[in-house]
């Protein structure tokens, strides 16, 4: 069976959009794109070859698929990441039928992505790796598909821009597996998925009258 990977640049305020350039993703007015460069160091760059390093297919968004066939074909064959997004199947979810792919072992989802993605991690075959792709991962975590989260926390906030997690995200717990910090601050961490959320209380086991008047008047 197949696992849902996501692997996520994020800053401090849960921000995706646009990490790898001024010209990737200006879609709002964002106008801080290429805010994840100036913290790559051998930390970070080692953290995303042991993501690259085991076997997956990419599992992209349809905007992140035009910016990846944009780029990656036109590479150095010596580059490390180019020929490898080259040469794997490519999954992309997108609305439009009739959406050219042309980059090279490029598959549409089809019109319903979630049914052919529960299709696709019933099957054999390596983990589905998201890159970017911050529409796309909505509808994932609206139906619980996301098995593993791969998420590098940099030491910025950004204000606005398109989010991680929507409001459609079903609530789950999480298991911190890894995590280490490069020397430029970012937090590489691995997260697996642990169950349900198991709630607790701090409270006084009998309210105070203050309290309960505090919950009446949120009421």
């Amino acid at each position: 069976m197949r696992k849902i990977v996501v692997g996520a640049f994020m800053s401090l305020d849960g921000i995706m959009q646009a990490p790898g350039g001024p010209d990737e993703d200006p879609i709002g007015g964002f106008k801080l794109g290429g805010w994840a460069a100036p913290y790559f160091d051998d930390t970070m760059t080692e953290a995303v070859g042991e993501m690259f390093a085991r076997p997956f297919d990419l599992l992209l968004g349809r905007k992140t698929y035009d910016i990846f066939a944009a780029h990656w074909p036109y590479v150095d064959a010596d580059d490390p990441i180019g020929p490898l997004f080259d040469r794997i199947n490519k999954y992309v979810a997108t609305r439009n039928p009739d959406l050219k792919l042309g980059w090279q072992n490029s598959h549409s989802l089809g019109p319903d992505a979630v049914a052919a993605l529960r299709k696709l991690k019933r099957e054999d075959g390596p983990d589905l790796l998201t890159q970017g792709s911050t529409d796309f991962l909505k509808t994932l975590f609206a139906g619980d598909l996301v098995d593993e989260l791969n998420i590098s926390i940099f030491p910025l906030v950004l204000g606005k821009g398109k989010r991680l997690f929507g409001d459609a995200a079903l609530p789950s717990a999480l298991k911190l597996v890894s995590s280490k910090v490069s020397g430029t601050g970012v937090t590489v961490n691995k997260y697996i998925r642990d169950g349900d959320i198991v709630t607790g209380s701090f409270e006084f086991e009998t309210p105070t009258e203050a309290e309960l008047e505090r919950r009446r008047k949120l009421t």
